[in-house]
């Protein structure tokens, strides 16, 4: 079966969000570009350990390849507006890839669907074939990720610094923690274990 590769290089417009209310939340990344959309699906921790992972890119490009850190989101401001409706799922992220192409300056991001193996990020060092973390010399022909569909994005650093920002808003913008076990807090409240399993 042919996996389809969705290319945005770079994208008009790429952000995490969600659809639902706390506690009951559907990560997405959404990407759109050349009169496409293109949703795909994830976990909390996975957006959270993507824009940990960017910046930790960010840091290393600028410490190898001098390029220089944006301090803040764009000119035009953060990126607040919800996701391009209708919320299609392509496909659920198995895998998360990054790499920093030195040749044009840009980060390259691979959201790769949900196969036998478990959810990973993998960080490539500095070009865009590392990005899945594969080994071009490898006799194995039978890779898992060769028949599964990806989303590929092709970011400036300004982009992925407004990326990582906004991916955090996100994230924080669930149930508060519960300030005695950190566990998220419900409307209604919780067994907190803190307190022998009493509401609070």
């Amino acid at each position: 079966m042919t996996h389809q590769v969705h290319s945005f290089e770079p994208p008009e417009r790429f952000v995490a969000g969600t659809v639902g209310e706390p506690g009951d939340r559907t990560f997405f990344l959404q990407a759109r570009g050349g009169g496409r959309v293109i949703t795909v699906a994830l976990e909390k921790v996975q957006v959270s350990l993507l824009a940990e992972k960017l910046e930790e890119l960010l840091l290393e490009a600028n410490k190898r390849f001098g390029v220089s850190l944006p301090e803040a989101p764009m000119v035009h401001g953060p990126d607040n507006e919800p996701l391009d409706t209708p919320v299609d799922e392509e496909f659920r992220v198995g895998t998360l890839g990054l790499a920093f192409d030195v040749d044009s300056g840009t980060v390259v991001i691979e959201a790769i669907e949900a196969g036998e193996a478990e959810v990973e990020i993998a960080l490539g060092p500095d070009a865009p074939e590392d990005i899945a973390d594969d080994d071009p010399d490898d006799d194995d022909d039978d890779e898992p990720d060769d028949d599964l569909d990806r989303l590929r994005v092709r970011l400036s650093p300004e982009a992925t610094r407004a990326f990582i920002d906004r991916a955090r808003r996100v994230v924080a913008a669930g149930r508060p923690p519960c300030p005695l076990c950190g566990q998220p807090l419900d409307p209604a409240g919780h067994l907190c274990p803190r307190h022998n399993g009493y509401h609070r």
